[in-house]
């Protein structure tokens, strides 16, 4: 199961100096640029909403690019001189050079995989010809651009490996081009498509063609709307994608994302699923032999579904009255929802997912954030639990329905990725491959577990990883994170560049807020529309048990967060400002009334609402962050981060708030606890962003952090 939806230019405009302060830390000598401010009224539900920066959301306006210009200029004059910053880009270096390694994908005699290694700056897609085999090049997408900036974002190999379609993007855009490579000699097909951001594939059995997702082009539909409108077509290998038939998709919902797969032992059954937001999808069954129309299974009901097809018979899961997932199974000739067969029930722990290897079910479940997989018979009799190495995170699995093989990568928050090789048969595991991680030693560290009760009790978890022997007298600087949304979990994961906070001394914390997936849909819908405040109120509960705890305190307390993530450092820093010293805040949205009119964020409005309703504004007012500055007060130092081609998060919204920040915080000029802005090029939301670049922004982040919370570099 599987749920999709969804450095700066130097510009140096005065000389550089630093001095020290009484604290002790560096103080820039200049200020930010002043702006303009030209007021825009609404009056929204009855509510008088003043906008003085809305200029600033025409990125093309000559006057916002002369402000990026002067806002750059001023970070750069910040961050650039700050003590230590040589060495933290050399170790934030050497720790980039740590790999990434994904489960390989089994199709006939090939696998598939893709690697990390050293100063590349994408991974590369990796063919190996039988278990064995050598490893060579299929896809690297670091020839084509100089600077990296071309990513791999996704690929999907034919059953018997001969081909594989792959989609590539430049700049961070993630606008996806659609290629078709010959695994054997690797010669690239004619066939190219384009507008198939986060495609979905489905290849014949045969290799004649297969089955996809794609947006329409400017001219098909109303202007601004080319990034909604996801419809499925059918691509014959060789034929003009112009004339590719519509298969699904007409007269639906233009925010709707439909997903498709064909039948894993045969090309009779094509499942087509249909994602409305991240709390409701829908099934449609095809049965391609009869040539019927596809037979919708799910009835309209608000539940989320997916589903296998084999040997003739569906394997759905979904949370349908069970919040937790369980899964069902029924004949495809006759799946009308009284036919359908509960065959694993719903448990204590959530079921993120099942995939069909070797004939047996293996479900992934996630057990206080942390992942299990137990391996079921075809009746749902459980076999096995697969021991994992500790608490930790198995992100993809690999294998197929006729072979007696699984692999699963696994990685946790000091140990890198590896993948495992399990034999069905025997139920043993074996280490495949792993990254190693030079100079890194995880028994040097602890990882624990805290739970904490948020403001109306609710217990929430946090992990809290540190280095070994640490006194806890509420010193210790300390960096917490959270995400709290779209039903996604913050399972450990691994991440080179943290070992730099933690050599320096510091604690780092992730909250599992609600509104992620880590205990079900409750939680999610816990964190969600009207809910939305409890996820703010789970983070700053955590930030005052990390202090009443006695990790740190007020003034060695820094958050960072981005995206949805984003959005709650905004909350947090504007509901609790006298709680951190210093914030991250990264591609965010900011205003909550206006967000729905850029880039793709109509498909949050089933997450966030809409202020076009009335009762929806009333929840995204109450909160919205660049409605809840307030003059004359000190915020904590604050570096927002955006990106020039993010087509996700729009940059208006770091745009828009560092202005108002910087004119009515009263730190908002001030040298020792500045409203920072950068905004990177040739770089999106983040997927795709190469090595080089996170090389620069990570330096300017923990440049930023160790000053603000008066580390030595």
């Amino acid at each position: 199961m599987q749920w999709v939806l969804i450095s700066c230019p130097l510009l140096w405009a005065a000389t550089l100096s630093a001095t020290d302060d009484s604290s002790g830390l560096a103080t820039p000598s200049t200020a930010p640029p002043r702006v303009k401010k030209e007021v825009v009224e609404d009056v929204i539900h009855g509510h008088r909403i003043v906008d003085p920066y809305r200029w600033l959301e025409d990125a093309n306006n000559p006057e916002t690019e002369q402000y990026v210009r002067q806002e750059l200029a001023y970070t750069r004059r910040v961050l650039d001189p700050l003590s230590g910053r040589q060495q933290i880009q050399q170790r934030i270096t050497q720790l980039a050079s740590i790999g990434t390694l994904t489960a390989p994908q089994v199709a006939g005699k090939y696998y598939f995989y893709t690697r990390r290694e050293g100063t590349q700056n994408q991974p590369v897609l990796l063919v190996r010809e039988g278990l064995h085999g050598k490893d060579r090049t299929l896809v690297d997408v670091n020839q084509m651009e100089v600077d990296g900036t071309v990513a791999l974002d996704w690929w999907f190999p034919s059953d018997d490996g001969r081909y594989v379609v792959y989609g590539t993007s430049t700049s961070g855009s993630e606008e996806s081009v659609l290629h078709v490579i010959e695994s054997a000699t690797g010669r690239i097909l004619p066939d190219t498509i384009e507008r198939t951001r986060f495609a979905s594939i489905a290849w014949k059995k045969d290799n004649s063609g297969f089955y996809y997702t794609r947006h329409p082009k400017k001219g098909e539909v109303p202007a601004g709307e080319e990034v909604y409108h996801v419809k499925v077509f059918y691509h014959a290998i060789g034929q003009d994608p112009v004339q590719d038939p519509l298969i699904f998709g007409e007269g639906r919902h233009a925010q709707d994302i439909p997903q498709v797969a064909l039948a894993d032992d045969d090309d009779r059954w094509l499942l087509i699923t249909v994602f409305e937001g991240w709390a409701k999808s829908e099934m449609y069954l095809q049965d391609l032999k009869a040539g019927t129309a596809p037979v919708e299974l799910t009835n309209g009901k608000s539940f989320l579904y997916s589903a296998e097809v084999f040997r003739g018979q569906l394997y759905i899961t979904t949370n349908e009255d069970a919040p937790r997932f369980r899964v069902f199974t029924v004949d495809a000739a006759n799946p009308k929802r009284q036919e359908w067969k509960e065959i694993i029930a719903q448990g204590e722990v959530v079921l993120k997912g099942i995939s069909i290897f070797g004939g047996k079910l293996l479900a992934q479940y996630e057990n206080n954030a942390s992942s299990q997989l137990k391996l079921f018979d075809l009746n749902g009799q459980e076999l096995t639990e697969i021991r994992l190495p500790t608490i930790g995170t198995v992100n993809t699995l690999g294998g197929r329905w006729d072979r007696g093989e699984v692999f699963f990568d696994f990685v946790s928050f000091t140990v890198p990725p590896s993948v495992y090789r399990m034999e069905l048969a025997s139920r043993g595991c074996e280490i495949w491959d792993k990254v190693e991680a030079p100079g890194i030693d995880p028994s040097a560290y602890v990882v624990k577990q805290l739970w904490f009760p948020s403001k109306d009790g609710t217990k929430i978890p946090m992990f809290v990883f540190h280095r070994q022997g640490l006194a806890l007298d509420g010193k210790n600087p300390t960096l917490l994170t959270g995400y709290g949304g779209f039903n996604l979990s913050l399972t450990p994961d691994f991440r080179g560049s943290r070992f730099l906070w933690l050599e320096h001394g510091g604690v780092f914390a992730v909250a599992n807020l609600r509104g992620g997936g880590e205990f079900g849909e409750e939680w999610h819908r816990a964190g969600m529309l009207d809910k939305k405040q409890n996820v703010f109120d789970d983070f700053i509960a955590a930030a005052e048990y990390l202090m009443a705890e006695k990790y740190t305190d007020k003034e060695r307390l820094a958050t960072q967060g981005g995206s949805n993530g984003g959005l709650l450092m905004g909350a947090a820093f504007t509901q609790r400002p006298d709680l951190f010293r210093a914030v991250v805040c990264q591609v965010p949205l900011l205003d909550m009334l206006r967000y729905p009119h850029f880039q793709i964020a109509k498909l949050w409005i089933p997450e966030y609402g809409s202020a076009d309703d009335a009762q929806q504004f009333e929840w995204l007012y109450a909160y919205s962050p660049y409605h809840h500055v307030r003059p004359g007060l000190e915020y904590p130092a604050i570096l927002f981060i955006t990106a020039e081609s993010d087509t996700r998060v729009d940059p208006m919204h770091a745009k828009k708030m560092t202005a108002l920040m910087q004119a009515e915080a009263a730190n908002g000029q001030s040298p020792s606890r500045p409203i920072l802005l950068r905004i990177e090029t040739k770089a999106g939301h983040g997927a795709g962003k190469p090595i080089t670049k996170q090389i620069e922004e990570l330096t300017d982040v923990y440049s930023f952090l160790l000053w603000q919370l008066g580390m030595k570099a």
